[in-house]
């Protein structure tokens, strides 16, 4: 399986990055091992002094396809979830400073966080998803699909031109405003609607 990550994809997070709005999805990946395992917490890397947490509604693809229409991108998932792209802020600035590709600062090991999934069939609209992020307690990132730049099966529609989709993919849709750095003992949980997907401890 692997992991598709789609950059600004909320425009208040583009501009508290002070990035330029893009014309087309931002996409990169990550590989298997970037997956933190189940009830393990997230080990702050030495390379890195500011790691920021990124909450993100997830899409898991249950069929094979390639060019697929926006129209028919609905047949190619049936489960919504919650994760986190952690990302060495630092890392990337330098990265991006040198025009440099971003992996060692968003595909590190334990750098996506999965948690667990929903029926698609709970929500009246995928593009109507409310969801948010508490830091030791209080919010610290709250979204909405529907402010997504590119919907969900725009996203899917516009990957599969690149990558083939397979079943097991997961697609992180983007994150809204409110990143920011962890600690060692902050505890994240990400919650859709009032449903808690995931908790995790920071070391």
């Amino acid at each position: 399986m692997k992991i598709i990550c789609v950059g600004r994809n909320y425009a208040a997070h583009i501009k508290e990055l002070n990035n330029e709005r893009p014309d087309h999805p931002v996409l990169f990946l990550k590989p298997d091992t970037s997956i933190l395992l189940k009830k393990q917490p997230f080990f702050i890397p030495d390379f890195s002094n500011d790691v920021h947490h990124e909450v993100e509604v997830l899409v898991k693809i249950n069929r094979i396809g390639k060019h697929i229409n926006k129209k028919f991108a609905h047949k190619y998932y049936n489960e919504i979830g919650l994760g986190i792209d952690f990302t060495a802020r630092d890392l990337q600035t330098q990265l991006k400073a040198k025009g440099l590709p971003w992996e060692k600062a968003k595909a590190f090991d334990g750098a996506a966080v999965i948690g667990n999934f929903l029926p698609k069939d709970s929500f009246k609209s995928v593009d109507d998803i409310d969801f948010s992020l508490e830091k030791n307690g209080a919010i610290v990132q709250k979204g909405n699909t529907s402010l997504l730049l590119w919907k969900i099966d725009e996203l899917i529609e516009y990957i599969s031109k690149y990558f083939t989709l397979k079943i097991g993919d997961i697609i992180f849709t983007g994150t809204p405003a409110g990143v920011s750095s962890v600690s060692a003992n902050d505890v994240l949980k990400g919650y859709i609607q009032e449903k808690e997907l995931f908790s995790i401890k920071i070391k």
